[in-house]
């Protein structure tokens, strides 16, 4: 097939100088629309139309073929070639007369956007991202797919594809049917047979060196550049360090983590995480800032300070959850999407600054000196003529003058003009919000953390949260609309058990349970035993999809499998907790085929079955100060209930002794002598 491509390879090497972008135009079919990047493109002069029916009849009736472009508000290209080429009314006019345009929003529909991006890695052998341009049949077949275009180059793919059309209709067909074939035989995953050997250490163990061997030894994150945060890689890492106490893993952790917080991904004065760093050394970021990102990172972080203690990851914890308070935020409980790459079209201007500037802010000539030794700041300039701040320097970041500087320099850069905001709320991504700041209460102790992370949990109840468990993926301006997707129903479902653990509220088990409940009505494959990421309920794509592969955002299957064998071990549903495991064995041969980069969650899931994984139940008026003593250590093999009460846990009956508050270490539900003591549980869970 690839073959049959070639032609389309020559196309995306192809490069010319920008030009201008055309006047503004009348609002286009996106005029409607709440995602802030559809209304992004809603008054250029291109017709545009949402994905929907009324865009593939139209295509239809009219015999066009469909440009499928995809993006998202905080990306940086997207925002360029909607300038140099969507702005254009030359530009425009071809894509009318020509073709159905349709613009999607990557992030509330990424079901459409894996299955064009897997059609671009397909037909045009790499080098894909966003924005994500698709050239595709009336009935959504792609042809072929690729990434940014400067203007001429972007005219140059549509007028070959319009002559192509004209000339050998059938070659387009033939095109839209191999690749169609492709990506049905890639999506079309076929689970190992069940079996019940039992899991063995040894294969995380060998699977963990070749890891190891990926990690940046001085830099910390897997070898080359660009650079992306990979929670849930490091996650695995802690818990397999944990187990292991193998020095190398830690430290394959804690360098990451250290030039991560550093460098200048991580915004030295406000928090918060930038999306990747173009270079190795993690110093030059992409500046869009991400909730996903952010939320993952911040139970990274917080689960490293419960391991090691080092105050700065304490500091990171602190600084994020703040900047998720104060840039994410919104005011009915929800956390926006993301804040914007660029600042009046600039990448990256709000936050880079000149030693004048900075001079300027501080006056103090010491002080000054100081901060720029610290956070290498030069004359010249360490990026294009200005200062990215990262901590490279010498000097002491603690110190009192340095604090105070960067207070001082927060201060100013509030007043610049800053970024957008998208301020779609996305369930799955608020879900990992939840997650975050339960583990940064349980780090710190910091109650404001536990009554956000409920505060959030109560607003996802009252606005995605359905009849009948029914979900819906986004909220802006008042109003769902998007079925939820198997991530929104995965990691919701997880944070409603993280916020049980934290709270020992079992109404967030059982809307844990419900939603596990209508995700296995309405995702669930029966034959494979495994989660389809689309609901019944939707209209089908070009191809299935069943996904496995842990990346940024670990797969949906990975995470239900989770909280089936979590929830089902807390509530003593036996036969949940077992299915859990089968979903694990079903991904083995990819798992040690493919290595643990991409299937890290699964990684951690084989070490919830095969080392043991306690279930820890405190009864009695002191239940919540205990479980916060205990919790303030790192025990990944802990699953924790109770409360004041027995409750209607099986594993809590009988157990409520009045006017004392006891410990049971239970594995398996059978349990140990009780303990009133913090340190005396400690000690019971140490002795496995």
């Amino acid at each position: 097939m690839c073959a049959r491509f070639c032609f389309l390879l020559y196309l995306i090497s192809l490069c010319a100088c920008r030009s201008e972008s055309g006047d503004g135009q009348p609002l286009n079919h996106l005029a409607n629309e709440r995602s802030p990047y559809l209304l992004q493109h809603a008054g250029n002069p291109v017709d545009w139309y949402p994905w929907g029916n009324e865009a593939l009849d139209k295509a239809v009736s009219d015999d066009k073929l469909l440009v499928v472009s995809i993006g998202y508000a905080a990306c940086h290209w997207c925002h360029v070639m909607e300038e140099e080429s969507f702005q254009d009314t030359t530009v425009a006019r071809v894509m009318n007369d020509h073709y159905v345009s349709i613009k999607v929003d990557r992030e509330e529909r990424p079901d459409i956007d894996d299955v064009y991006m897997t059609a671009c890695q397909l037909s045009s052998q790499g080098g894909c991202g966003w924005p994500l341009n698709v050239i595709a049949l009336p009935d959504g077949k792609p042809i072929w797919a690729g990434t940014y275009f400067p203007r001429d180059q972007w005219l140059k793919v549509l007028d070959h594809f319009t002559q192509l059309k004209q000339s050998d209709p059938d070659q387009l067909a033939t095109y839209a049917r191999e690749l169609t074939g492709e990506l049905t035989r890639i999506s079309a995953f076929d689970p190992a047979p069940p079996t019940d050997e039992d899991l063995s250490t040894d294969l995380l163990d060998s699977l963990t060196v070749k890891l190891t061997g990926q990690i940046d030894p001085r830099w910390g994150g897997l070898r080359g550049a660009p650079k992306f945060p990979m929670p849930i890689v490091h996650e695995y890492l802690l818990t397999q360090f944990y187990h292991s106490q193998d020095s190398t893993v830690l430290e394959a952790v804690t360098s990451t983590l250290d030039a991560m917080a550093a460098g200048g991904i991580y915004d030295q004065l406000a928090g918060g995480f930038s999306r990747y760093a173009t270079d190795a050394e993690w110093r030059v970021p992409h500046f869009e800032k991400m909730l996903y990102d952010n939320a993952q990172l911040l139970s990274l972080y917080a689960h490293a300070y419960q391991l090691t203690g080092r105050p700065r990851y304490a500091e990171v914890v602190r600084e994020t959850a703040e900047f998720l308070n104060t840039s994410l935020s919104d005011p009915t409980g929800g956390f926006y999407s993301s804040l914007n790459a660029d600042t009046d079209g600039e990448e990256g201007k709000t936050y880079v600054w000149t030693r004048r500037q900075i001079d300027s802010v501080l006056q103090d000539a010491n002080v000054a000196e100081a901060f720029s030794r610290h956070y290498s700041v030069t004359e010249a300039g360490n990026w294009e003529g200005t200062n990215i701040l990262y901590a490279r320097g010498g000097g002491d970041a603690g110190a009192v003058s340095l604090r105070e500087a960067k207070q001082q320099l927060l201060r100013a850069r509030n007043a610049r003009t800053q970024p957008d905001v998208d301020d779609k709320i996305l369930t799955a991504w608020n879900a990992l919000a939840i997650s975050g700041l339960c583990a940064a209460y349980a780090a710190l102790e910091e109650p404001a953390y536990r009554d956000r992370a409920l505060r959030t949990a109560v607003f996802l109840t009252e606005t995605a949260l359905q009849d009948v468990n029914r979900l819906y993926r986004n909220y802006k301006d008042g109003r769902s609309g998007i079925n939820g997707f198997l991530d929104d129903y995965a990691l919701l479902a997880a944070a409603f058990i993280d916020l049980y653990q934290v709270t020992f509220d079992e109404r967030w088990l059982e809307r844990a349970t419900g939603l596990v409940d209508y995700a296995d009505a309405h995702f669930f494959d029966p034959e494979r035993g495994f989660y389809r990421y689309t609901s019944s309920l939707d209209a089908a794509l070009v191809s299935d999809n069943i996904p496995i592969y842990d990346r940024v955002i670990p797969a949906g299957n990975s995470v239900m499998a989770r909280v089936l064998f979590q929830l089902g071990t807390i509530t003593g549903n036996i036969a949940m907790a077992e299915r859990g495991g089968r979903m694990l064995r079903g991904v083995l041969p990819d798992l040690s085929e493919r290595g643990l980069e991409g299937f890290a969650n699964w990684g951690r899931l084989y070490h919830d079955l095969t080392y043991p994984t306690l279930e820890v139940a405190i009864v009695g008026e002191r239940a919540t100060a205990i479980r916060e003593g205990i919790a303030r250590r790192y025990l990944p093999h802990v699953l924790f209930l109770g409360g004041e009460t027995e409750g209607s846990l099986s594993l809590l009956k009988d157990k409520h002794v009045p006017g004392d508050t006891y410990v049971y270490v239970c594995l398996n539900r059978l349990c140990l002598r009780p303990v009133q003591s913090v340190g005396a549980a400690l000690s019971l869970i140490e002795e496995y």
